[in-house]
């Protein structure tokens, strides 16, 4: 069944057909299945555009295989052996066949290797969004980032392109683990005023990766969608969705840490009925990642803010808040971010963290 497998996926690359889509990778999402060593010389594929299987090439790519050295610098692919390097304007492609008009998210892992300001564009026509890379949030170097888009046509094509020049023109960013996720967005209903109130919906999460997945802000990302629909990512700095199965969640299987002070914060507009009394509730935690001390979050609904203080031993653990407001319009913005700057205690893993926010709800209350 092996052998068969790696027949048909190298079959598919010769013809260049569009993949079939189900939740999870993409074809040769991970870049085990390789390029025959005819096709690379070196780390450099040189075999044309279709020598990396599933993939369509353009312009300078390197195969790394994890461990290999650029210098005094050692490489290390997070899942699996390989990963692929896109140098000067350099781009790999894929085309999968979706549901036209519904909604998915990538997920993917990238690391920059050169230069401080590297950055990379992942499109699928007419939607794009260009990521900075000078923030690295994990302490491995490799970020999981996920990014969403509605399907135009049945047959779609993911893009991932290094837009930058350099002197060097191996330098650029490594990309490794691509997986493509169907998205519901869900409704009001009169259990909660907003949408996705616990973060269960949302992007495609590695079952073997802890570092969780980061969301780009608003300014990076220009759609009016989301990985985490419902929300917008209203900051200067992404959010980490995070999962119960490598972290502390409050309430079901998916939350929100903020990871980045005041420069990560999420928010949503709810539809409100004006002069109307509503409450906010929502639970504040600590993710279980080694992020001690003081973790404050503030919440603002309309004109109404709230400071929420939690004291964290980064070991799991959360609570329950809730405050009522006036409505003076039809749409109300619901905004949580945190107020402090919090790196993990654990010296094997300096990275950003922050307060956990989930089971967010948003009721009216009724007249006594």
């Amino acid at each position: 069944m092996g052998r068969l497998s790696f027949l048909l996926v190298l079959l598919c690359a010769s013809l260049h057909v569009a993949f079939s889509f189900t939740d999870g990778l993409v074809a040769n999402g991970q870049f085990e299945v390789s390029p025959k060593p005819s096709d690379l010389n070196g780390t450099v594929v040189t075999g044309g555009r279709y020598a990396i299987p599933s993939w369509e090439i353009s312009g300078f790519v390197e195969y790394i295989k994890s461990g290999q050295k650029q210098g005094d610098m050692l490489l290390v692919v997070p899942e699996g052996s390989y990963a692929v390097r896109l140098g000067n304007k350099a781009s790999i492609k894929q085309k999968i066949k979706v549901i036209k008009g519904m909604y998915y998210s990538i997920t993917f892992m990238v690391a920059r290797t050169c230069a401080q300001d590297e950055k990379l564009n992942v499109s699928v026509a007419p939607d794009w969004v260009v990521l900075p890379m000078q923030t690295l949030y994990s302490s491995n170097a490799w970020d999981t980032y996920a990014w969403s888009f509605q399907a135009d046509y049945s047959d779609i094509e993911i893009v991932f392109h290094n837009p930058r020049v350099e002197k060097d023109e191996a330098c650029g960013p490594l990309i490794d683990s691509i997986a493509l996720a169907a998205l519901y967005p869900p409704k009001p209903s009169n259990r909660n005023v907003l949408k996705n109130g616990g973060f269960e919906e949302g992007p495609y999460v590695f079952p073997n990766s802890s570092s969780g997945v980061l969301i780009p802000p608003n300014i990076v990302d220009m759609s009016d969608h989301s990985p985490i629909p419902g929300w917008i990512v209203e900051s200067l700095k992404a959010v980490k969705y995070i999962d119960s199965n490598h972290f502390s969640v409050p309430q079901g299987k998916r939350a929100i840490e903020l990871v980045a002070g005041k420069e990560s914060a999420i928010s949503q507009v709810a539809r409100t009925i004006p002069n109307k009394t509503y409450v906010l509730s929502f639970a504040v935690g600590d993710a279980r990642d080694s992020c001690e001390g003081s973790l404050i979050v503030e919440a603002f609904a309309g004109k109404e803010t709230i400071q929420v203080n939690y004291e964290s031993k980064g070991k799991g653990g959360f609570k329950h808040v809730s405050f009522k407001f006036v409505a003076i319009g039809t749409r109300t913005r619901i905004v949580f971010y945190s107020s402090l700057y919090t790196m993990r205690s654990d010296e094997n893993h300096s990275s950003f963290c922050g307060p956990v926010i989930d089971d967010v709800t948003l009721l009216s209350v009724r007249k006594s």
